[in-house]
């Protein structure tokens, strides 16, 4: 694989797995697929969460690909309850990547997940050029892991949607394309 194109999920009306995308979500669907219109894609996984699905169908269908899912692109679970300082705690994840709190998922467990699957795809000679479909915790860890992010306050300025681009060749080079 030459390229990976790495998608945060459009506008959606909530975190569950099921949450579907809004109406403005869905007008940012039809950007994507204009957005990518033109760019040489092999492939499409996504997580099977309903919004990252329903952010790149539309796109899949332009280009008669099918859409993959892999359950290591959803989201990571910070905790399975909800906590009032969620967000405070989401920071120490990203300066203490073996932190977790108790039903969650280490930053460093998650890194791991979703760069399996990218490590996976470079091998595949098949595929020249990929997108993943993930939210923004995950590609954040994963930006992080290539030397892009480099940590929370980079998670905060992540847009819905978001698209970076990983070029291998000749060496490997990250850029946030979406505007």
């Amino acid at each position: 694989m030459n390229t990976l194109y790495l998608v945060r999920h459009c506008q959606a009306t909530g975190q569950e797995a099921l949450a579907p995308l809004t109406i403005e979500g869905s007008k940012q669907a039809q950007a994507l697929c204009h957005f990518f219109k033109n760019k040489p894609i092999d492939q499409i996984i996504s997580s099977p969460f309903k919004r990252a699905v329903d952010t790149i169908a539309p796109l899949a269908r332009l280009r008669n690909l099918p859409l993959h899912t892999d359950d290591r692109l959803s989201e990571r679970i910070l905790s399975p309850q909800d906590r009032d300082d969620w967000l405070m705690q989401l920071e120490r994840t990203f300066e203490d990547l073996d932190y977790v709190l108790e039903g969650g998922e280490s930053s460093q467990t998650a890194i791991n997940r979703i760069t399996a699957v990218m490590n996976e795809q470079r091998q595949n000679d098949a595929t020249t050029s990929l997108i993943l479909v993930t939210h923004g915790n995950l590609l954040s860890l994963l930006l992080k892991s290539v030397g892009y992010h480099k940590g929370f306050q980079d998670w905060r300025k992540l847009t819905n949607p978001d698209v970076f681009k990983i070029s291998f060749k000749p060496e490997m080079h990250t850029q946030r394309i979406w505007e």
